[in-house]
């Protein structure tokens, strides 16, 4: 559970409360929380799925890719290739699942 607030006076409260009625420890400062990095500065705080992206692109081993505007040339037609292998159904939606999310 990540509990926020402005005071910490009611952020320890909160968390007595919530120790007297569930077993709980604390575990600091979030720093990262389903894919989303948490970082704190002076003037807030920022979340970024910076490494969520970069773990997806290794993943696909397209860290190293030059990024393009078009990745397809203008007006390209489409062939049917009877020799093709064809992709990995799942593997492709489960990379679709994960664009989607970030």
């Amino acid at each position: 559970m990540i509990v926020t607030e402005n005071d910490p006076n009611e952020i320890l409260s909160i968390q007595r409360h919530l120790a007297s009625e569930f077993g709980m420890k604390q575990l600091g400062d979030l720093k990262y929380f389903l894919g989303i990095e948490v970082a704190r500065s002076k003037h807030g705080i920022f979340l970024s799925q910076r490494k969520y992206a970069l773990d997806l692109l290794a993943e696909t081993r397209m860290l190293g890719c030059k990024p393009i505007d078009t990745p397809i040339e203008k007006n390209h037609k489409n062939f049917h290739c009877d020799d093709a292998t064809s992709a990995d159904r799942g593997r492709y939606q489960r990379l679709v699942g994960k664009l989607i999310y970030a």
